[in-house]
């Protein structure tokens, strides 16, 4: 191996340690050389199929134990947010911040009535703070993810009815 290349499997080696430390399913990164000589990697991961098998296994015995006091399709929210045809997803993967600085009031709460354009929340991806704006006017009806916390690119974040 040359040297570019033993430099270049250290660097593959530290992304796919930072995929596991910050618990990320992927990662891309484009590394230039110079004119006409770059890299391009992208290291993803896979849950293991039982593992989320379990996580909802494990879910369904208390779901299946709560009363129902009403038609469930009329009361209940989806059982999976990211379906929900109401949901607004990520535009990309980075740290979710539901007010403008740290003590700061959240840019919106469940219940208020939002107008298309409105910032919900920001996300933070290199570095840059992303406003995020509603997609259509309504009601926040469940805000799907806690301050500072990591999104990936589609996941749900709230719910506007």
């Amino acid at each position: 191996m040359t040297k570019k290349n033993d430099s270049d499997v250290d660097f593959i080696q530290a992304l796919a340690e930072l995929l596991t430390a910050n618990d990320l399913t992927e990662l891309e990164v484009m590394r230039e050389y110079g004119e006409n000589d770059s890299l391009n990697v992208r290291v993803s991961r896979q849950f293991p199929a039982q593992q989320i098998v379990q996580s909802v296994a494990a879910a369904a015995p208390a779901l299946a134990a709560a009363p129902v006091a009403a038609p469930a399709a009329a009361t209940a929210p989806t059982a999976d947010p990211a379906n929900d045809p109401n949901a607004v997803p990520s535009p990309m993967v980075g740290t979710a911040y539901l007010s403008a600085e740290p003590g700061a009031a959240a840019f919106v709460k469940i219940g208020d009535q939002v107008s298309e354009g409105q910032t919900l929340m920001i996300i933070e991806a290199m570095k840059t703070m992303n406003h995020i704006p509603a997609p259509k006017s309504g009601t926040v009806k469940r805000v799907l993810v806690d301050d500072g916390t990591p999104v990936e690119f589609g996941a749900p974040l709230m719910i506007i009815e």
